[in-house]
């Protein structure tokens, strides 16, 4: 792509979001403006911090190449509006020590032989072991930028004997991995499990396990969990999605269900977000949009009030046959989904 076809994209995509932004709500229904602008601060959410800093300078440029007034005043915003201007990559190293923070004080107190019923067979001990070595194994990867594949088992964890101390030495570890990983260039090569072998990939594949394993600890210890963030849930639905592929314990799964052509839709009410996946060719494509989706329905869907709730159901902490997913079309579909995709 040419220089100035970049600067021309740029320019129409600031010049669109003002006009959006500064519409009388009498011309364009604000929820309107608001779900059209959130679909596009998502797609953009997923570029990497390199596209991130190139196109918050595009849309410096855009703006001041208008003279000072109004108009330039609100062109300058466009940027803050999509959080280019924010240091997203540290923000979510942060993000991954206070959900550890929070998984240690849930469980603290508690009996660490507790079951975790989320997690067949482990105990909240096995639990926290688990999660402390994903921290360290991850901060180990990206300290060392090892361009290979390296085992948890290969990495020093020096977990406690006493399961008492766990909570403090998981925290140390989500205190060191944000520390290590934050300072780190996120265009940086390292070997990673999945489609981007860059330091990028893991702030947001550690904060996803943290927040999924964070829901298993808080229904082991209370039976309750709280609800996750739309956006992070989101954003951890298409993480999912996106790395799948690349895990073989899912893959090869996938391109034996003999289901080429069947599609399933996933929507989740909070956000608006729809996901729909299509099967064939020994695995799938997805795609998502938000709001009503255009083209043919699928013959099987299923629906939840958020995000986090589908979130869940991918990851297998709630049953598909829970009320609070609705369901439409060929249910064996979505079982099979399920069942493929177990980790």
């Amino acid at each position: 792509m040419s220089d100035a076809l970049l600067s021309a994209l740029a320019e129409a995509l600031a010049e669109l979001v003002t006009n959006v932004e500064t519409c009388d709500g009498a011309v364009l229904d604000p929820d309107t403006a608001v779900k059209w602008l959130e679909g596009t601060a998502h797609t953009l959410d997923l570029l990497d911090a390199a596209d991130r800093r190139t196109l918050d300078g595009l849309f410096r440029e855009v703006a001041l190449r208008r003279p000072p007034g109004p108009r330039r005043t609100e062109l300058l915003k466009v940027s803050g509006g999509f959080g280019l201007t924010e240091d997203a990559h540290a923000a979510v190293c942060e993000a991954v020590l206070d959900r550890a923070r929070l998984f240690a004080a849930t469980v603290r107190d508690a009996d660490p032989t507790t079951p975790v019923p989320t997690c067949p067979g482990w105990s909240l001990a096995d639990l926290t072991r688990h999660l402390g070595t994903v921290h360290r194994w991850a901060e180990h990867l990206v300290r060392t930028r090892s361009s290979t594949r390296v085992l948890a088992r290969e990495v020093p964890l020096d977990p406690p004997a006493d399961p008492a101390l766990q909570p403090d030495w998981l925290v140390a570890g989500a205190e060191r991995f944000a520390a290590v990983v934050g300072a780190a260039d996120p265009d940086a090569p390292v070997w990673s499990p999945g489609s981007d072998p860059h330091v990028r990939h893991y702030p947001r594949h550690v904060l996803f396990e943290t927040l999924v394993h964070l829901v298993d600890a808080q229904l082991a210890v209370s039976g309750t969990a709280d609800p996750l963030d739309p956006a992070t849930a989101e954003a951890a639905v298409d993480h999912f999605l996106r790395e799948a592929p690349y895990v073989p314990r899912i893959a090869e799964p996938l391109a034996q269900l003999g289901r080429d052509g069947s599609a399933l839709r996933l929507t989740a009410r909070d956000t608006g977000a729809v996901w729909t996946l299509v099967l064939g060719g020994g695995g799938f494509t997805w795609s998502r949009s938000n709001g009503a989706s255009a083209g043919v329905q699928p013959a099987t869907g299923v629906e939840a009030d958020t995000a986090g709730e589908l979130l869940l159901l991918l990851h297998r902490r709630h049953p598909a046959d829970d009320p609070r997913f609705t369901h439409t079309g060929d249910r064996g579909l979505l079982d099979d989904w399920l069942a493929a995709t177990v980790l």
